[in-house]
């Protein structure tokens, strides 16, 4: 293994926390992975890594070359990516992480196009709802909707996604049309847990101007988005949704929409990737085709 090889390895060892889970992203025996740390702590003759039985954790010494690693092997992707423009296009594999809905409906039905386009590229499409750390877990972009936190990621907004109430006629028919949020203390709630933080989120609505947020009674919490809208199809209570997702359930005749004078906040729609540095040129071509994608399909606000 050469030396651009071996740091390769040592920096996946480092953002991936032990050697087994860099053996995995790698591809790798493990005590390959082990022997290429140890190579190049022996060239340098000095301790990269403290070394325990769940973790790994760098030096003094170890952190000062990590990070040089890191710079030296973003310009070597930055320089093929010159290349790849000018030549060949993108190849290699590529990770991202996407929510359910726009997995199922809005990028699996496209990929066949993608990949005429860039037919050297791998895609491994994992689909949750939960936070993936890219770095750990060596996704290359995620997906997102929602209101972002702090992140160290690169985060580009693709644009706002509506959102509606809705409930199913079962659950009218036994509840009762709501009329205004004043009615909303008579009925139920399907509740969303946030796969991140666990916190259950209110039913927010906007009067006079502000946004409000409050609680509504439940007989059921989920942390996944296609659950919370079975359950709201089930008749277990009003849900709040995104105009896409609930159009081919309104259109069958399976949600109504409610309160439509009170809708929640538009979501924003991002993509989120690594420092721009260290981007890809097949991450570049990803997020740029996977934008306009979302803008035409999700009919996505600016």
């Amino acid at each position: 293994m050469d030396r651009i090889q071996a740091m390769q390895v040592f920096v996946t060892v480092v953002d991936a926390g032990g050697f087994t889970k860099a053996a995995q992203q790698l591809q790798l025996p493990r005590a390959s992975v082990s022997s290429a740390v140890q190579q190049l702590e022996a060239q340098l003759g000095a301790r990269l890594l403290h070394r325990t039985t769940r973790r790994v954790q760098l030096t003094l010494d170890g952190s000062g070359f990590y990070e040089r690693c890191r710079q030296l092997l973003a310009d070597f992707d930055e320089i093929e990516a010159l290349f790849s423009q000018q030549g060949a296009g993108p190849r290699g594999k590529l990770r991202i992480d996407v929510p359910g809905p726009i997995g199922r409906q809005v990028l699996a039905p496209a990929l066949p196009d993608f990949f005429r386009q860039y037919p050297d590229v791998q895609l491994e499409l994992g689909v949750t709802d939960r936070p993936v750390d890219l770095i750990q877990e060596g996704v290359d972009c995620v997906i997102r909707v929602g209101f972002l936190s702090e992140s160290r990621l690169v985060a580009r907004r693709i644009g706002l996604m509506p959102q509606g109430n809705y409930a199913s006629p079962d659950y009218l028919a036994r509840h009762g049309l709501p009329l205004s949020p004043d009615d909303l203390d008579q009925h139920l709630a399907v509740t969303y847990a946030s796969p991140a933080s666990g916190k259950a989120l209110g039913w927010e609505y906007q009067q006079q101007g502000e946004w409000r947020e409050r609680s509504m009674r439940s007989c059921v919490s989920v942390n996944h988005v296609e659950t919370y809208t079975a359950c709201a199809l089930a008749g277990l209570g009003l849900i709040q949704l995104p105009r896409y997702d609930a159009a081919q359930y309104v259109a069958a005749g399976q949600l109504v929409e409610v309160l439509a004078d009170w809708p929640p906040q538009a979501l924003p729609v991002s993509v989120l990737y690594p420092h721009r540095r260290h981007l890809s040129r097949r991450v570049q071509v990803f997020v740029e085709w996977a934008g306009a994608l979302m803008q035409e399909q999700l009919q996505l606000l600016a």
